[in-house]
């Protein structure tokens, strides 16, 4: 039987206990345990905003119901959970709320069981007190499914495929499903483990586990969806208004004079720009967070300078630590460096500063540990932050582990496999805790990897070590969108691509353009790259020329235009920067975001919103100078080239010459009167 505890439902049985209890307006929060709930283990989720509108039923034939605002939760007797956009005077469905005349419409319900399965939820003993947990719902025909963080498999739509629920080097793994049937899932587990988006079922698995832990909310848009996940989740600050102008970066600075230069030549050439990156070995040891004061004599000096012509500062900051590093012994005395389950810290080999630049075993900051969290911010603090460094680029902090090696770690939260996927999102806490305590309300940090909550520490998350050709260009595209309905409003690529790229090469710098003005519309605008002549990974490696004067002059001059369309962009940027501060709506977003009645929108994935007023379509194709765009039915649209009204609702073949992309603004916006090209 279910019994209403306060305004939660509870069964118990001998093989588990099940609590469904409202989580947020619109929302609830499901647990199952197969032998104790697991209390204060929350998560992603904040505390619950309180809800006035929940109504719980328990009736004698061993069913019950909880009713909170948009969402209603059916439960049968034998413990199947159905939730279901509750009954209003819009509903439109054949199943009935059994408590009115009115019909209520299923978003989503426990898999009914196959014969001899085991039911939707699974709980199998691993020996060692934990559980391999499995929840399984039903499967829809039509479903479209988005978010879940950032992968590699080029759909925008993913429904049929099997995500794999583990970190790594250009993949951020971001539990939350956004479905066209009106609701948002987070899987609230941080282990590793998969998705499986079938045609007859979804599975979610978590391999090492102590509970079942979800959490769905019904909203009949995706901006109501997204407003209850920001609420539960935590909502991202407000962007520094510096950083939504032009970043520039390559592999790497080797030298203050060296990066000094570049912006002085930005200045020189009357080129906007926000922020420059100081990249990795710019430390003397791994662990140090600190300058090399023989490539980097006078750090205040060069932040000061840099401030003058208007430029921030960001540098690289990594969670490895060498064992004779400043950072080492303090965190050793703490407990704050990752173990190994095999026995002492865990390890991995990387290059130190030396004759040869030798690979030697380096320990891993624990960020799960706040007492680390501390530490590292104490360093970060004295190296950087009271000599006006503006940003951290988080970098390498999946982390950057062999999958055996990853498995291994053990955590104070935890071992790795229960819960190293929120170590990325930790290392932006750790930044973010320290900023706010300095008086920094807007913390902000470009990071490489990203976990449910993570926008509320400010992270911006990259898309890590990609490929520099045009299919991956495509592929970003899509990765970003799924990346925005995962709740991360600020979100970037390496423009250009990470992984090569020759600048005197026509066909790459063909990429190089289509990129920039792909970049030009993203949320932020970062150039980076390790461009050829490429070099062995070491201490001393630096990467080819990339700056924006670095691919010849009929490029120079569209990246050069696409810099001050920038500009002239920022403060609608602000405006988005706002909205994404307060609804958790985010900037650049799909077509079915603003348009969720036009079916034809749902499914363009070559094209997106940059908030609700400009529509960008980017070039994906070797020597393409035209291609089809769809503009969304609803609204009328201004070609921002030639300005030439289109009415919605229609596929146009659009101009597209090397020196700009398809861009349209909807007719009325408060946008038209910003010049886009």
């Amino acid at each position: 039987m279910f019994l209403q505890t306060g305004s939660a439902l509870e069964r118990r049985t001998q093989n588990e206990i099940l609590r469904v209890e409202p989580w947020g307006e619109h929302a609830v929060r499901v647990r199952a345990a197969a032998d104790a709930l697991v209390p204060d283990l929350d998560w992603a989720l904040d505390s619950p905003v309180v809800s006035e509108s929940v109504r719980v039923t328990v009736h004698d034939d061993g069913t019950a119901r909880l009713v909170n605002g948009r969402i209603t939760v059916e439960a049968d007797a034998a413990g199947r959970l159905r939730f279901l956009r509750s009954a209003d005077s819009g509903a439109s469905d054949s199943d009935l709320d059994s408590d009115s005349d009115t019909p209520a419409r299923e978003l989503l319900a426990d898999k009914r069981p196959y014969t001899a399965s085991p039911g939707p939820r699974v709980h199998s003993p691993r020996g060692d007190g934990t559980y391999q947990v499995e929840q399984t719902f039903e499967a829809y025909d039509g479903e479209r499914i988005f978010g879940l963080g950032q992968h590699l498999h080029g759909e925008l739509d993913q429904k049929g495929c099997v995500i794999a629920l583990v970190q790594g080097n250009t993949v951020a793994t971001i539990p939350f499903m956004y479905s066209s049937r009106g609701y948002g899932l987070l899987w609230n587990n941080p282990a590793m483990g998969r998705v499986e988006l079938g045609a007859d079922a979804t599975r979610w698995t978590a391999e090492q586990s102590r509970q079942i832990d979800y959490w769905i909310t019904a909203g009949d848009t995706p901006a109501e969806v997204m407003a209850a996940y920001a609420d539960a989740t935590g909502h991202p600050p407000l962007l520094p208004e510096w950083a939504s102008g032009f970043w520039q970066s390559k592999l790497r600075y080797r030298t203050q004079e060296e990066l000094l230069e570049v912006a002085h030549e930005y200045r020189r050439r009357e080129l906007p720009l926000s922020g420059i990156l100081c990249d990795f070995f710019h430390w003397p040891k791994m662990g140090d967070w600190d300058f090399e004061r023989a490539e980097w004599p006078d750090p205040a000096a060069m932040v000061e300078e840099l401030n003058g012509l208007g430029v921030k500062l960001a540098v690289s900051v990594w969670p490895t630590v060498e064992a004779d590093s400043a950072g080492f012994e303090p965190l050793r005395a703490i407990d704050g460096l990752v173990r190994d389950r095999c026995g002492g810290l865990l390890r991995n080999h990387w290059p130190s500063r030396g004759d040869g630049d030798p690979y030697v075993p380096m320990a891993y900051l624990d960020p799960t540990n706040p007492a680390a969290r501390r530490l590292l911010w104490e360093r970060l603090r004295t190296s950087y932050h009271e000599i006006g460094v503006a940003a951290y680029w988080l970098d390498a902090c999946e982390p950057d582990l062999p999958p055996d090696l990853a498995r291994r770690a053990v955590y104070q939260a935890g071992p790795g496999i229960q819960v190293g996927n929120t170590y990325g999102l930790s290392m932006a806490r750790a930044a973010a805790d320290g900023m706010r305590a300095a008086g920094n309300d807007r913390p902000f940090a470009l990071i490489r990897s990203a976990w449910a909550g993570s926008q509320r520490y400010g992270a911006a998350l990259w898309s890590g070590d990609i490929d520099p050709t045009f299919a991956s260009l495509a592929t970003q595209i899509r990765a970003g969108l799924n990346v925005a309905m995962s709740g991360i409003p600020w979100w970037n690529t390496d423009i250009g691509g990470f992984m090569g790229g020759d600048p005197r090469d026509p066909a790459y710098r063909e990429v190089l353009v289509r990129w920039f003005q792909y970049g030009t519309f993203q949320p932020i605008m970062r150039l980076h790259g390790d461009r050829e002549p490429n070099q062995s990974f070491s201490t001393r490696m630096t990467g080819g020329p990339n700056e924006v004067w670095s691919y010849g002059e009929e490029a120079y001059a569209i990246l050069r235009e696409h810099l001050l369309l920038r500009e002239r962009l920022r403060p609608y940027i602000h405006r988005l920067a706002e909205a994404a501060h307060h609804t958790g709506a985010p900037p650049m977003r799909p077509l079915f975001f603003e348009f969720p009645d036009d079916e034809a929108a749902w499914n363009v994935d070559d094209q997106f919103l940059l908030g609700p007023d400009l529509l960008v379509a980017p070039v994906t194709e070797p020597g393409a100078r035209s291609r089809p765009v769809y503009l969304p039915r609803g609204a009328h649209w201004i070609d921002a080239a030639g300005g030439q009204p289109h009415e919605g609702g229609r596929t146009v073949e659009v101009p597209a010459p090397l020196e700009r992309i398809p861009v349209f603004v909807r007719a009325g916006a408060a946008l038209a009167d910003v010049r886009v090209y």
